[in-house]
């Protein structure tokens, strides 16, 4: 059919029909031409949704990731935070909430944003987010005290949280190969995940982090006019990939309209699978934020490897400092930055069975495998640095994995008229509801030990991966 549709499209723009193209043929050669452009125009649609969501994804995470690199500097910058009536002492604490701040509206601004992208449309969402992203690292730039360094990483939390549920449900109602879509997604967000903090960790070694703040505003900037420009159908993948019943919403709906409809609408999506679902995640955000918020510290007393001057690596014109105060390299973060970077293969890996076999089956066996990998992870890292590297790739693997599992299960078990709400939902889960893992994992580490916090991680997963198995089943029972 492919070449026949070549040959007919060269046909087409050739100026006269060859002599043996008889009138009982023009028919099918109708039917090749229109069949070769609709699947020309759905590729095209497909590429550049894609294109757009896997650029706007990386710009949200490399963001994300270079904010904690600033913390060590504000700690020794900075002393008190003027309050006018008050000063409070810069402490570990402070700069916690004050950055908590931010991440905490990257989690629980999804789920508005999961709202209004069902009323306006996904690019003009992700357009804003590129944009205020970007002002808020200009903010960051020209902030003259930690008071405004708070108001620009609130402006980035709020611009950052629309994102999730307008990339996704741009991919799971635009793109026809939605698993494909949802692993090169997942592989843009770990390539930010782990280039963020190394471009800024590498930049902070030259210049001052106000300077490098203004220089990481740029590429969000550019990604913004690039997304104004992007040209793509967002419900093209609707007829042939919409999502399960459940609600009063089908799939031509536009989401809902107002705060009674949101009430009316949600209580219909919990009362359904997507229930089930929303409980994966949460576990699955919790085990996240659990697991990578002290490993850097774990992997560091495993290595036992004295920082590395930088000038042992570069000429001493280069190292800027005196020779007492010249940067070091931590080699914890960079071992660190490479098991988030391994969840690239995840993504793909992922992404790519979750066109190939039930998702429900996807998440009980990446659930299964990372609550083995938190058991074995302690007992495989003391065996030395070898090992170590081998379970941190693992984990870095199927952490990743089941991210488009759970992201084309959200895909199954909704109506693609409010796909928005439900992937606002999801990410509220994630990353709101997520959040948490890191003070558990802190309380677990400050009253028994990292045996015990191990235990918990797999303890998430296990509970994961068994909703997995409800889910599972519930697609092999007959309704």
């Amino acid at each position: 059919m492919l070449r026949e549709f070549l040959v007919a499209r060269t046909v087409c723009h050739s100026n006269s029909l060859p002599l043996t193209l008889s009138a009982r043929s023009l028919p099918r050669l109708h039917m090749i031409i229109r069949v070769g452009l609709v699947r020309e125009r759905v590729n095209r649609n497909d590429r550049a949704i894609v294109a757009l969501v896997m650029l706007a994804h990386g710009m949200v995470h490399t963001y994300e990731l270079s904010i904690p690199i600033f913390v060590s500097i504000w700690l020794s910058e900075y002393t008190t935070v003027e309050l006018g009536l008050a000063a409070v002492p810069v402490t570990t604490a402070s700069l916690g909430v004050m950055v908590g701040l931010g991440f905490a509206l990257f989690g629980l601004g999804a789920l508005p944003g999961g709202v209004l992208v069902d009323r306006v449309g996904s690019k003009r969402l992700i357009v804003a987010c590129l944009a205020g992203m970007s002002a808020s690292f200009v903010l960051l730039a020209a902030a003259p005290n930690l008071v405004v360094v708070a108001l620009a990483l609130i402006l980035w939390g709020a611009a950052a949280s629309v994102y999730h549920p307008a990339g996704l449900r741009l991919i799971s109602t635009g793109v026809e190969e939605r698993g494909t879509g949802f692993a090169y997604h997942g592989i843009a967000g770990n390539l930010g995940i782990g280039f963020g903090p190394f471009l800024t960790a590498l930049l902070l070694l030259f210049f001052d982090w106000q300077l490098v703040a203004g220089v990481l505003a740029i590429p969000a900037l550019v990604a913004a006019v690039f997304a104004t420009r992007a040209d793509f159908e967002e419900q093209a993948a609707v007829t042939a990939a919409d999502g399960g019943a459940g609600t009063s919403a089908d799939k031509s709906s536009t989401g809902v309209s107002s705060l009674g409809e949101f009430f009316t609408e949600s209580r219909a999506l919990f009362a359904s699978g997507f229930a089930l679902v929303f409980a994966v995640v949460m576990f699955s955000g919790l085990y996240y934020r659990g697991v990578t918020t002290f490993l850097p510290d774990l992997i560091d007393s495993v290595l036992d490897i004295d920082p590395v001057p930088l000038s042992a690596l570069l000429p001493t014109a280069l190292v800027p400092g005196s020779a007492a105060g010249a940067p070091t390299l931590e080699l914890e973060l960079y071992v660190y930055a490479g098991l988030l970077t391994i969840g690239v293969v995840g993504q793909y890996v992922g992404g790519k069975l979750t066109d190939r076999i039930p998702t429900e089956r996807g998440l009980v066996v990446g659930f299964a495998a990372l609550a083995v990998v938190a058991v074995a992870f302690l007992p495989v890292a003391s065996l030395g640095v070898a090992p170590l590297l081998a379970i941190c790739a693992l984990l870095g693997f199927f952490l990743f994995m089941v991210q488009p599992f759970y992201q084309a299960t959200v895909a199954e078990y909704t109506p693609a008229g409010l796909r928005g709400l439900s992937y606002g939902f999801t990410y509220l889960g994630v990353f709101g509801v997520g959040a948490l893992g890191g003070a558990i994992a802190g309380f677990v580490l400050d009253v028994a030990n990292s045996t015990t916090l191990f235990l918990v991680l797999a303890g998430f997963a296990a509970a994961a991966s068994l909703l997995g198995v409800t889910l599972l089943r519930k697609r092999a029972t007959p309704a």
